[in-house]
């Protein structure tokens, strides 16, 4: 039976234990979405995690919807990379860099023109940009010559991600973002090879991934999904039989590991328990979870044998040493929502260790 603090191999990644830290949007690149110094401290304080997950990072201006969010497509954007995972390794850690489209939730403000779906139409509620949040507007059809161009825009990072010293490459697939656009129907009305059987909502995951592994090993590349609930106003209305076949198909590339984001707010436990199981049974390799895990549930979840490690995100946000306070079981700070995307040190790289207090 395993425990949050034994290793685990995660492809060619040696974890010294099962407490990865999550991808974390925090907003601390500049306007040009340029990593800057004060994130070589952040993630290097959080080294001890059994792996990094780091915050979203675009491959493309057309892509990028988040003000102050780290980019990997531009020169000056891998050379500000370096110093962070060059401080992660000399902390003893391990860093993977999630590349990230965001497909409809991109507003033209920061992405330059018209967005980006599977499908044309507009996400709900509004979209941030540097002068404040503005309504969604309505996003056009990916053309089918355009998706080569797609797919290149992610091998072109995954090499960036590569020269900047990332151990490994996770695609985010999750959350009502661009690749989940593709996945789910309430998004993908398309009628092309792209859209409307399951086996072609999931091609382009497919051959993201598979344009990923074939950069950096499939040993070093991982997937995230988010199976269940809506995110963003992106749903499916079989979900226990779309994702356990994007896990079947991913699991056939031989990736290091398979996240699954489950909801915030769970509904059924028998069914997200089952989605979840199906999902474990049709994908080969080290299976994450990720949904507001404590030391308890997620020990819980090892030890049924449901996952095999569990990502931790806000409690990771306000506790740099979160592992070592999991294992004594030392009380935990609590995070300040008002400075998670703010610019500055307080809230990020202030919050103190154990040690400390």
């Amino acid at each position: 039976m395993s425990t949050l603090f034994d290793p685990i191999r995660l492809g060619a990644i040696q974890a010294p234990n099962r407490i990865l830290m999550a991808p974390l949007t925090r907003g601390r690149a500049t306007r040009e979405h340029v990593p800057t110094p004060i994130m070589a401290t952040y993630y290097a304080q959080r080294a001890g995690a059994g792996l990094i997950l780091t915050e979203a990072t675009g491959i493309s201006r057309e892509g990028m919807g988040w003000p102050y969010a780290a980019g990997l497509w531009s020169r000056a954007q891998v050379e500000a990379w370096k110093p962070v995972t060059a401080a992660v390794h000399a902390a003893g850690g391990r860093i993977a860099v999630q590349l990230w489209h965001m497909g409809r939730v991109v507003h033209s403000d920061m992405g330059g023109a018209q967005p980006v779906s599977a499908s044309d139409g507009a996400a709900p509620g509004e979209a941030r940009t540097y002068d404040g949040n503005k309504p969604q507007e309505t996003a056009r059809a990916l053309r089918l010559d355009e998706i080569p161009r797609l797919i290149e825009d992610y091998r072109h990072a995954t090499r960036n991600a590569i020269e900047a010293g990332f151990d490994a490459v996770q695609l985010h697939a999750a959350n009502g973002y661009l690749i989940d656009q593709f996945l789910r129907d309430s998004s993908n009305h398309r009628t092309d090879a792209y859209g409307g059987s399951i086996a072609n909502r999931i091609q382009l995951l497919v051959e993201v991934a598979s344009a990923v592994a074939g950069e950096i090993g499939a040993d070093r590349t991982a997937v995230r999904i988010s199976p269940l609930g809506m995110s963003q106003g992106v749903e499916d209305s079989a979900p226990e039989r779309l994702f356990p076949a994007a896990a079947a198909a991913l699991s056939q590339l031989g990736l290091a590991f398979l996240e699954v984001r489950e909801p915030r707010e769970p509904g059924p436990a028998e069914r997200d328990q089952r989605v979840t199981a199906l999902i474990r049974a049709a994908f080969k390799g080290p299976l994450v979870l990720n949904a507001a895990y404590n030391v308890e549930t997620g020990s819980a979840v090892l030890a049924a044998g449901r996952a095999d490690a569990i990502a931790f995100g806000r409690s990771f946000l306000a506790n740099p040493d979160l592992p070592q306070r999991l294992a004594r079981r030392l009380p935990l700070n609590r995070d300040d929502m008002r400075t998670h995307y703010t610019q500055g040190v307080e809230g990020y790289t202030d919050y103190p260790a154990a040690e400390q207090i």
